[in-house]
């Protein structure tokens, strides 16, 4: 037997009740102490709280609607998966679209969430803060990246977003992912997989960190665009990292790291970190243009 971790944590915090559950506890958590972090920022810039309350409108809106939508427009499935007596092996989000809003159930797409983030974010520094685009990334970063430590951490309690099988000794066998309902598996019968999503987290967590110290204690934010273009370049860069051993989260999305060697998740990535290099670079080489 691999020595292994036996994950068979619930995300039900009701047991017999989805909601409400240990995945939006922690996806909560993340917002608020994004909120707290940007409240300082703000404070620091004397910018009014209006202006913090409607941000918060703003983001949490925008990462819901973005990262719900990126998960069903890049991964699907978009339509019925059906055998050949007609049997529904798996629902698509096309042929039963009241699924699109069953965000309880999982599936949260990161890049989706930071298309649309961006979109929201542009709005919101012409329309309410009336600063430059970049200023306004520079200081919702940080923010952004414990949000996503903390979703990730809900992936792992939802045992999604499994990796792949490994022999490694922290591995994790995801009773509730790999073992037919009611969970009546042996844990010798359940496959050792990485903890992709704890991967990410800590990743995630480790940019926290890094984003804070380059604003606050390097004062890097004299330099528009060098801490969002860190983001990017943490972010996404330990996402092309992580999917590595992260199990496709499609068949569309196995099929595309058969013929590439790269899967939705990196391709989406690629140029993200490319502009986060881009960000670093202009604002490395121009003197310090602080408003």
């Amino acid at each position: 037997m691999i020595s292994a971790i036996n994950w068979d944590v619930s995300s039900e915090l009701i047991d017999g009740y989805k909601t409400p559950n240990l995945y939006g506890l922690l996806f909560v958590t993340g917002l608020i102490i994004g909120y707290f972090v940007v409240k300082r920022i703000y404070k620091k810039e004397g910018v009014a709280d209006d202006a913090l309350d409607k941000l918060v409108i703003y983001m949490i809106l925008a990462t819901i609607v973005g990262a719900r939508l990126g998960h069903v427009v890049f991964y699907g499935p978009h339509w019925d998966v059906v055998d050949v007596d007609g049997v529904v092996l798996e629902r698509g989000y096309f042929s039963h679209p009241a699924d699109i809003f069953k965000v309880w159930e999982g599936g949260l797409a990161s890049h989706g969430a930071a298309i649309v983030i961006l979109i929201a974010l542009f709005i919101y520094s012409k329309k309410v803060i009336q600063k430059p685009f970049l200023w306004m990334l520079d200081r919702i970063s940080a923010p952004i990246a414990i949000g996503g430590a903390f979703i990730r951490m809900g992936n792992l309690v939802n045992h999604e977003m499994v990796g792949v099988e490994t022999d490694v000794a922290w591995g994790f066998r995801f009773l509730h992912h790999d073992c037919i309902y009611p969970y009546v598996c042996s844990w010798n019968a359940i496959p050792v997989r990485h903890p992709a999503q704890l991967y990410e987290a800590i990743c995630y967590f480790i940019g926290f960190g890094v984003l804070m110290f380059l604003f606050w204690k390097l004062s890097m934010w004299k330099k528009q665009g060098l801490v969002f273009g860190a983001f990017l370049i943490l972010v996404f860069g330990a996402r092309i990292l992580v999917e590595f051993v992260k199990e496709g989260q499609s068949e569309w999305d196995n099929t595309l790291d058969a013929m590439t060697g790269l899967n939705t998740g990196q391709w989406l990535s690629v140029p993200l970190v490319l502009t986060g290099i881009y960000l670093i670079y202009r604002a490395a080489s121009r003197k310090n243009h602080a408003e």
